[in-house]
């Protein structure tokens, strides 16, 4: 298909289903910059991987691909205003609307931690919880990090930074500086979750393949009247010693079929990253099934 433009005229030709989704991202874009949006490479990149023209260019139809979303699932904050990409992100933030505990599983960049701490955000704002609670496993990524000095905040800071910069980005720096202050936003290691009881809080574990079965069974357990859990984590990426099973793919084993509980599977066309982010899990995920064939 070919695309030319004189100023804002564009002049489209190829095959009439090719034409008419490029016009329809067209129009999309120019809609998205009415109010004054800045036009970025990264939401060229979004729509077009929402669009059916990749796939259909390939004949390698995904059945995930939606229109571009609507205004019925867009999570709205006080500075910034998020729309789920794509069908499975959709499924994701409904599911934590609606059910207490959820698991986002699937690769990185899908938008799992950024869409938990957008919806644990707007409950805070919208006084549907009273707390929001940062939890995640200290497992190094094959580094070893020896000491840290400082608090127990400054020395788990490294592990929770996503999160983090999710929250300033959404709340900005010194009200998540204040939150914190008054424990309205705490920080709080897995290891140190045991004995407690969560109420009327929005917990998120992140990396939770990096838990072990008792430390998953231990943090479900915590979860008390008014909270709602979110769980994320890739299960193509544990960092336990070898002879430990994950939790994460334990829980998903034992909890399956039970009832109230979502679960929301990403594959790599969810990816929201640089497009080469894509191609790298893709090219992982054939070298591993090629090396499960072989073994």
């Amino acid at each position: 298909m070919d695309i030319h433009n004189r100023g804002n005229q564009f002049h489209l030709s190829g095959e009439p289903d090719l034409v008419e989704a490029a016009a329809t991202i067209l129009s999309e874009l120019y809609d998205q910059t009415r109010d004054g949006t800045e036009l970025t490479p990264e939401m060229v990149h979004l729509h077009l991987q929402q669009s059916s023209v990749a796939e259909m260019a390939t004949g390698n139809v995904a059945d995930n691909t939606v229109p571009f979303p609507s205004d019925d699932v867009v999570i709205r904050t006080r500075r910034v205003k998020i729309k789920p990409r794509g069908a499975h992100q959709r499924e994701y933030v409904k599911n934590v609307q609606k059910y207490d505990i959820n698991f986002g599983v699937g690769p990185a960049g899908t938008g799992k931690t950024w869409l938990a701490v957008a919806c644990a955000v707007d409950a805070l704002e919208k006084a549907e919880i009273q707390r929001i609670l940062l939890v995640r496993p200290a497992v190094e990524a094959g580094e070893k990090l020896g000491f840290l000095p400082g608090d127990l905040a400054e020395k788990i800071d490294p592990y929770l930074r996503p999160l983090y910069d999710a929250l300033y980005e959404m709340l900005g720096f010194e009200k998540v500086a204040k939150l914190m202050d008054r424990m309205v936003i705490e920080v709080a290691p897995l290891a140190y979750m045991r004995g407690r009881t969560l109420n009327n809080s929005f917990v998120i574990l992140d990396e939770a393949q990096n838990t072990t079965p008792e430390q998953m069974k231990m943090f479900l357990t915590r979860i008390g009247f008014g909270t709602r859990a979110v769980i994320t984590g890739d299960v193509t990426q544990v960092d336990l010693p070898r002879h430990q099973r994950s939790g994460l793919v334990n829980t998903l084993e034992v909890l399956d079929g039970v009832k109230g509980i979502g679960v929301t599977t990403f594959d790599s066309k969810d990816v929201v990253r640089h497009p080469l982010v894509q191609r790298i899990v893709e090219a992982y995920d054939r070298h591993e099934r090629d090396t499960d064939t072989d073994r």
